[in-house]
């Protein structure tokens, strides 16, 4: 399975986007994860959940503005920012993993990797 990850771009504070994550093929089994790295920053867990559906989780830090959706049919998970932030000013990665529910915020437990988009929030 290959991810491509897209929809970043430039936005005033207070603005969204809708970032989607492809898959070359269905991951039925996989969990899929959102996480963001900040220039000069650590990457960071954003969100995850089975690609299938069911729960999602989210960072605190997000929370209540940030919202993922899925397209089975296009193989897609999007990621909606809200209500944005100078600080969500980040590059974006979806990754997949096959690991339990309590490790999901764990980025070294993801195995498949999208090349990542740019997300610009202007204050």
């Amino acid at each position: 399975v290959q991810l491509q990850a897209s929809g970043g771009g430039l936005v005033e504070a207070g603005g969204s986007l809708r970032l989607s994550c492809a898959a070359s093929e269905r991951p039925q089994s996989y969990t899929v994860g959102w996480f963001r790295q900040a220039p000069g920053k650590e990457r960071e867990f954003v969100s995850a959940g089975k690609w299938s559906g069911g729960p999602i989780r989210y960072a605190d830090s997000v929370k209540g503005r940030f919202t993922v959706s899925r397209d089975n049919a296009k193989n897609t998970v999007f990621l909606q920012l809200n209500s944005l932030k100078p600080e969500d000013t980040a590059v974006y990665y979806c990754a997949l993993t096959r690991i339990v529910w309590s490790e999901i915020a764990n980025q070294n437990r993801y195995t498949i990797w999208g090349q990542g988009t740019l997300v610009t929030v202007s204050s």
